[in-house]
């Protein structure tokens, strides 16, 4: 085979597993001592096959064309759902978090995000390459309020604004070039797989524990710019511990994958930034809410959330009243809401003490 003809194909088979194609995998690679004979027959280097990954990977990310190329084969992938109502939210939420990214970031308007609603109902949400995202139906359905949902979305765009979708691509392919070529000389199928294999098994999971991490921190940097609730953040991770119950159930493995850090870890994260967002006065464990070292109350549960998950809102709502400096007023009950200066605190429901005996001991322990 000439070395041009297979640079082409190369580059085909790159272009279109970039863009999210079905293939089927499992296809054993030739052994390294093969590999490297075939290199050297072919006469191409590892070097030139990784610059051809990057100018597959520059089209996608970086160009507009490339872009709504991606764009539109996630959208035939995984379909479409034009529900208004959820068109809507997420449309609002995208919103308000550009503007909190371009709070510290304005290289988020040189990249517009393109994003979806899928008809996919797993709980997931992915940003590829190029800034394209999409929401699954089904976060909607598992997480039931827009700061969950802006959470998730927030931990998404932290992925895009730091490119960590064609860092995480090129590292991984990189470390696979040589089996790459040698798949290429045994047969077009083969390299597709691989190429396919290396791309699609990192198309949520970005490539390192490190990159998810940092989306973390970026999704919370976010939220906190925004009027979105930042307990939502711990309160999403709650959820998957939950949902893993001892064993990684098939929804968290989406959004989860095995570079991920743990759900428990990630939540305790959020929980420590919680507690510092309050100015060391207010956290929350197993349900429990506590201000200043004492317990304030149990959050009840409701039908889709529990009381852990909860109890991170009413502690988001700590926190922002005594960032914002709302501990220097009194709590008080307005409407059936328990309010610590002119922020809202809990929204008592059945299972929860009343609003005026919480208000009372906010005030004796705040």
């Amino acid at each position: 085979m000439k070395t041009k003809t297979l640079r082409k194909k190369f580059a085909a088979c790159v272009a279109a597993t970039a863009v999210g194609v079905s293939l089927t995998f499992g296809t054993p690679a030739p052994t390294s001592a093969a590999i490297f004979d075939d290199v050297l027959e072919i006469g191409l280097s590892a070097a030139a096959v990784s610059a051809q990954v990057d100018q597959s990977i520059r089209l996608y990310n970086d160009t507009e064309d490339g872009r709504q190329s991606l764009y539109q084969a996630f959208r035939k992938e995984y379909g479409v759902n034009n529900d208004p109502t959820l068109n809507a939210r997420l449309s609002s939420i995208m919103t308000n978090l550009t503007k909190a990214v371009a709070t510290y970031d304005e290289t988020v308007y040189e990249k517009p995000y393109l994003y979806f609603v899928s008809a996919d109902k797993s709980l997931n949400a992915a940003c590829a390459m190029g800034h394209v995202m999409m929401v699954n139906t089904g976060a909607f359905d598992y997480l039931s309020t827009d700061d969950e949902i802006a959470a998730v979305v927030g931990h998404e765009m932290g992925h895009g604004q730091r490119d960590h979708v064609a860092k995480g691509q090129k590292k991984n392919i990189t470390k696979q070039v040589v089996a790459l070529i040698g798949n290429q000389v045994a047969g077009d199928t083969l390299i597709t797989q691989t190429v396919g294999k290396v791309l699609l098994d990192h198309s949520v999971a970005h490539g390192s524990r490190k990159f998810e991490t940092e989306a973390d921190n970026l999704a919370w940097d976010y939220i906190t710019r925004t009027n979105y609730n930042p307990g939502a953040c711990a309160a999403v991770m709650q959820k998957f511990v939950e949902m893993g119950s001892g064993n990684r159930s098939a929804l968290e493995k989406v959004f989860i994958p095995s570079d991920h850090p743990d759900s428990d870890k990630r939540r305790d994260n959020y929980v420590k930034k919680l507690y510092e967002y309050s100015k060391k006065h207010a956290t929350a464990k197993d349900g429990v809410i506590k201000v200043n070292g004492k317990i304030f109350t149990t959050a009840a549960e409701t039908s889709k959330m529990s009381s852990a998950s909860r109890a991170y809102f009413v502690l988001g709502n700590l926190a922002a009243a005594y960032h914002n400096g709302h501990n220097t007023s009194a709590a008080t009950v307005r409407n059936g809401t328990v309010y610590l200066g002119e922020q809202a605190i809990i929204t008592p429901i059945a299972g929860d003490e009343d609003a005026y005996t919480l208000a009372e001991r906010l005030n004796s322990i705040k």
